[in-house]
């Protein structure tokens, strides 16, 4: 890995490390994995990567948010991740091959990524048990995300799986201030896997409950606990 950048990129991207499964890993071995990776630089709403690019690739987030997201033939889209610092994306792509991108890489915020080289890392995989078991945990933790995210796609509301989203990208400001969801309400019915109109008559009686408060970009958290609660039920 490049030792260039400043202390504060240093700092983020130990710290991301410690987030993350390699945080297992020596200092040795962690040196091994990250040969020759470099840090990349995302906008926020840019496309990171796109559905059917082809080939390997693993990325560390450093910081930022990225959203992973599949689309239907008709256009919709559904939110199945949002990887934050210390999560790992791509590893899937390096077991499975030949491999096509089944979804696409957004930024919902200015973000690093660190870059690691497919062939480095599966080279040590092979060699390490150590650095072979970061994967096999990173994977199967993948799987289980991804199976408990069907009950919450399938058989919820509207309703809930808005309350779920909001809860899951809102961001603390500072002490006393409400959490805010800065997303705007299209990308909440893409997120959510539904339509601009069905989800602005859910957010107008979110925000008639006193719970939610809607900007042009953003929504408001008014009340945490009781969007919690409502999200939580049983449909």
């Amino acid at each position: 890995m490049d030792p260039a950048g400043d202390a504060a990129q240093r700092e983020r991207l130990d710290r991301a490390i410690a987030a993350s499964w390699l945080r297992s890993l020596d200092r040795d071995l962690l040196a091994r994995v990250l040969e020759g990776s470099r840090i990349r630089h995302d906008q926020a709403r840019s496309l990171v990567r796109p559905i059917g690019q082809g080939g390997s690739h693993i990325e560390l987030v450093v910081s930022g948010l990225i959203r992973a997201e599949v689309s239907s033939p008709d256009g919709r889209s559904l939110t199945i991740r949002h990887a934050r610092p210390g999560a790992l994306l791509g590893a899937v792509s390096l077991f499975a091959r030949p491999y096509t991108m089944p979804g696409s890489l957004y930024a919902l915020a200015d973000s690093e990524l660190l870059e690691l080289r497919p062939d480095v890392v599966r080279r040590v995989a092979r060699e390490e048990l150590a650095v072979a078991n970061v994967f096999l945990d990173e994977l199967a933790e993948r799987v289980v995300s991804f199976v408990g995210e069907i009950p919450g796609s399938a058989f919820t509301t509207v309703r809930q799986r808005i309350g779920r989203q909001l809860l899951h990208i809102a961001t603390p400001g500072e002490p006393g201030e409400r959490p805010v969801a800065r997303i705007t309400q299209q990308q909440l019915a893409e997120a959510v896997g539904s339509v601009r109109e069905v989800v602005v008559r859910e957010l107008r009686s979110l925000r008639e409950d006193g719970i939610v408060a809607t900007g042009a970009r953003s929504i408001t958290i008014l009340d945490p606990a009781r969007l919690a609660a409502d999200a939580d039920e049983t449909g």
